[in-house]
């Protein structure tokens, strides 16, 4: 009865220990970012304008089909700490998208076909969403709804290292007991490591003006930086400010230690 009774609690014991083991071994909480350096990081940072231009390409051309950007105008990409583009290159980039033209002299905002009246966009428009609402942005994604990316580098915990490790983070088999659900993709850097989002990043997925080569890294960069911007297009604007307040915070100080050297000296003397 007593071997029986050992030999059922090591059973347990075992199978337990198992359990844990397996139950440690699907943990699918997301894997701690990548390391990654940019030019922006830092109180010293600013964006490269190379990146910026090539990030923007890979929006465009990539992300640009599912994500919208919805609170960046064409006019932003000629501002100041931005892409730099030429406000020349900015309204071909505009004229290329198309927008809403509103009501024509006849009230109508449909064609007869029940399509929606547009017109070239102008430097005053933001960039229009790829979907014209989200149930069709849902149908053409099984079900999920691709977000916003104006904030996405602010809306998640380590933003800028965050997005890079999860476009570059597909390609990895799933560890075994993790099942892939079905219309998701295996990705350990997106909290239960089923996306939605098919692996958007191939190599030589663009082709960069400047002849940079477009590994999947590189663009992964550029986008990022492209994003950081698009959610804090006056970073370089706030570092200066930050730099000139301190400057004068400090000269403040030294105004104020001189003053009340002066002031305890005269007291000194009555």
């Amino acid at each position: 009865m007593r071997l029986a009774l050992r030999i059922t609690l090591a059973t347990g014991l075992a199978l337990g220990l198992a359990g844990t083991a397996s139950a440690q071994e699907i943990d699918t909480h997301a894997r701690a970012p990548k390391h990654v350096e940019f030019e922006f990081d830092g109180p010293f940072g600013k964006y490269d304008r190379a990146a910026l231009q090539r990030g923007f390409q890979v929006y465009k051309e990539v992300c640009g089909a599912c994500h919208s950007l919805s609170r960046i105008a064409f006019r932003n990409l000629t501002d100041a700490g931005g892409p730099g583009f030429s406000e020349a290159q900015a309204r071909a980039l505009a004229a290329a998208a198309k927008v809403p033209a509103g009501p024509d002299a006849e009230g109508r905002t449909h064609d007869d076909n029940g399509e929606v009246i547009t017109r070239p966009a102008i430097l005053a428009d933001y960039f229009p969403p790829p979907f014209a609402n989200e149930e069709a942005a849902r149908t053409a994604n099984n079900g999920a709804l691709p977000p916003d990316l104006s904030l996405i580098i602010k809306a998640r915990h380590h933003g800028d290292a965050y997005v890079y490790s999860l476009l570059t983070g597909f390609g990895e088999n799933p560890p075994k007991g993790f099942t892939v659900a079905k219309d998701k993709h295996y990705n350990p850097y997106f909290p239960g490591w089923n996306i939605g989002m098919p692996p958007p990043l191939t190599k030589d997925g663009v082709t960069y003006a400047d002849g940079t080569p477009a590994t999947i890294e590189q663009q992964a960069h550029d986008v990022v930086t492209f994003l950081a911007w698009a959610s804090e297009p006056k970073m370089e604007q706030r570092k200066q400010m930050g730099f000139a307040v301190l400057i004068f915070l400090i000269a403040f100080a030294g105004v104020l230690g001189l003053a009340y050297k002066k002031v305890k000296a005269e007291y000194a003397l009555k």
